[in-house]
Formats: C-alpha cells, structure tokens, sequence
C-alpha cells in the first residue's frame, strides 16, 4: 500500500522575505527588490537583503567553506526543520534531497590569478568545499542530526523541486518515513552574470530595473537573476500523525522527464515539458479540472515563455485555471526556484492569495488565465512547473491537506 505524503515544515530566505508572513505582506504591498548590478551595469538583479546565517545556526566551525548558495541552503532548512517541531532524535533516520547549483563566484575565491596560475598560499586550505555540490548537505546534517540517505541533484533550474520530487516518492514508496527537501543557489556574481550573458537568456537593458521581470508578456526580454534557498519537511500520514504534526499540505503527484533536444532551449513543441505535467497530473489521479493553480516556470525569455502557454493552453481547455509567474517578485532563483515557488504558493494557499504577474500588460497568448492583478481568492490544488537548461522537466502537484 502506498503512502500518502505530506508537508509539515517550511522554511524560505528569498529576497521577499523569511516566512510567509512576511513574503504576503511584501505581495500585497507590490514590495520587490529589483536592482542593478553593481558588478554589471546592463544586468538587473533580486537580492536577498539581511542575511545572516549565524541568526539560524549558531558558531560553527565549518562555515567558512560554505557558498553563499549553500549557506542560504543551510538556513532554509534548519527552518523547516524548526517549523515542523522535529528533534534531533527524530531525525536520525530521515532522508535528504538537495538541489544545487554551480558556485560561478570565481573572482571572489580566486582572486590572485595570473596568466592561468593562482597564488596559492592566499587560498583556503579546504577551497574544494565551496565548489562540491554536496557541502550543505553535509553541513546541514552534521547540523540537524540526519543520518538517512542522501541526494545532491544538479539538474539545473529543475533541481531543487526534482529533490521534493525524489524525497516525495522516497516516502510514498515505503523507503522513509520523513525526509527534508529542497534547495538553494546564488548566482548575481560577475562570472554567472557573464555566463548568463553568453547565453542570451538573461535580462540586458538600460530601462527601469523595477520592469526587466515580464514573464508572458510580449516584450519580455529575458529573466533577471535573483538568489535564496527553500526547504520542506515531508513525512508519510502516518508518520506525521503519530507524533502530532501540523499538516501543511499534502504532496499527491510528480512528474519528470528530459527533452534530449538542445543545451539551452525547450523542446519547440514543449512535447516532452507536457509529459512531465501528465505524469504528476497521472500520479495525483486526478483530472484537469481539480487544479485551481498553475506556478508556471515564467522565466521571462522569448522562447520559454511562448512554448509554456501553448501547452497550458492546450491541456487545460475546458477549465482555466489561474496562472502565476512567481518569478516576477523574486526573480529567477535558478536550482532554487522549485523549492522556493513551492513554498511560496503555501504561503498564498494559507491566506487564499493569488498574486499577480508583475509587468504584464501585453499577454503573449490569449486564451490563459494569466493573473493580471492579485486576489483575495482560496484555491485548494496547485500544480508547480520548473523546466531547466539541458531540457530538464519537472512537475508537482499539492493539495490542501483532507
């Protein structure tokens, strides 16, 4: 028999805030933090202001070899843990899923480089931690006490809500009892900004940095970097009732799959972005019309964008269900968004929010129900996408807890 999953812990650093009340307020407000960069001028960028890791931590010794990327993962997890009530003895046996990105802060780390050759002597003896994919994880189970398995995913922008996905059937298969998920990223340094550039993805302009954001408009132009981790506490039924959890939510579908098409582009006719949304949609048993919610991926780009609204278009045809691009507040949080999304459309389900599309006046396709201003409405199902470079596919379904 499997096992129903559910959420009882959340914990966010992001650049609107550090737990939902405050992240709600900042929506309702129209509060966001877009600037420019000041290690590029034509880049716009979404901080994350008044970070302090020690503020959720504690002195410890081995924080020295964290990223900024994996000191915020460290943060948003030991939230969530606290959030759920959990004690270091009951996290003996949980599980650890974690996505993550590259650390692309080269300049900060390697500052003495000359015709291809460091000084080594100013460079930390350990440097290599700050650049493995798996640091937090490590730290934040010498932290937390979790001896279960583990997983580092470095699949992109799909990662962090791939590692929901992989702890979510972790538990609904038997294997755990109790995971935390999730992940965090940085990358507003001058080398991932240049990469981006490269890439003619991100955002590049001289207009007002409050407007670069336009997921599903007609003159978007590219998404704006921001920065933050996110991670969720995920327990069997049974599990979170035995110890008298809080339930939050509960996790009823996931769904994965890879484009094989190209390194930096969806597949044109999102053929395989579609099978993953049928797949989490297959796993919940549940038909198109019981999603009230769509969190689109909404980058901002020309060519996500358009194929994204095609197949929403296409798949919800007889119901529409409101669509929101969550990275028009927070920016684009790159292997975070996933976590950092799911987490947010907790905090709106909590509230019966619905948050608008910043900036979009112009909608790219006519027949979605693209939110165009904010709501004071309940919805009850939500289904969460993330697509990534390398074609990397992923979505998820949550429900309110019955």
């Amino acid at each position: 028999m499997l096992n129903r999953v559910v959420i009882t812990g959340t914990g966010i650093v992001a650049p609107l805030g550090y737990d939902h009340q405050q992240i709600i307020a900042a929506i309702k407000s129209g509060q966001t933090n877009f600037i420019r960069s000041d290690v590029d001028s034509d880049c716009v960028i979404c901080p994350i202001k008044g970070f302090n890791l020690l503020n959720y931590t504690g002195k410890f010794k081995n924080r020295r070899y964290l990223s900024d990327a994996a000191a915020f993962s460290v943060a948003a997890a030991i939230m969530a843990i606290n959030d759920a009530s959990l004690s270091r003895n009951s996290l003996a046996h949980a599980g650890l899923f974690i996505g993550a990105g590259p650390n692309l802060n080269i300049e900060k780390e390697f500052p003495d480089i000359c015709n291809g050759t460091a000084k080594w002597s100013n460079i930390q003896a350990l440097w290599l931690l700050k650049f493995l994919p798996n640091t937090a994880a490590s730290i934040i189970a010498q932290l937390a006490g979790i001896h279960g398995e583990c997983e580092t995913l470095g699949t992109a922008c799909a990662a962090s809500l791939q590692a929901i996905g992989s702890a979510y059937r972790k538990i609904k298969d038997g294997y755990l009892d109790l995971a935390v998920a999730g992940g965090g990223d940085s990358r507003l340094n001058k080398g991932a900004l240049m990469a981006y550039k490269k890439a003619h993805s991100i955002y590049c302009g001289t207009g007002h940095p409050e407007k670069a954001c336009r997921p599903f408009d007609q003159h978007r132009n590219g998404f704006v970097s921001g920065e933050g981790a996110a991670f969720i506490v995920l327990e069997s039924l049974a599990h979170a009732k035995r110890r008298g959890a809080t339930i939050i939510a509960e996790i009823v579908g996931f769904g994965a799959s890879m484009d094989g098409y190209q390194m930096t582009a969806p597949h044109p006719e999102g053929i395989y972005a579609r099978q993953a949304i049928e797949k989490a949609i297959e796993g919940a048993n549940l038909n198109n019309q019981k999603i009230d919610l769509i969190a689109a991926h909404g980058t901002g780009t020309q060519l996500n964008d358009i194929i994204e609204a095609e197949i929403i278009n296409n798949m919800f045809v007889s119901e529409k269900p409101h669509v929101i691009a969550l990275k028009s507040w927070m920016g684009h949080l790159a292997a975070a968004c996933g976590a950092a999304e799911l987490t947010v459309c907790l905090a709106c389900m909590k509230h019966s929010f619905i948050p608008e599309i910043r900036n979009l006046s112009q909608p790219c396709h006519p027949h979605v129900n693209f939110a165009n201003a904010s709501s004071n409405e309940s919805f009850k199902t939500f289904l969460l996408e993330n697509f990534g470079f390398g074609g990397q596919n992923c979505a998820i379904i949550v429900t309110q807890f019955q």
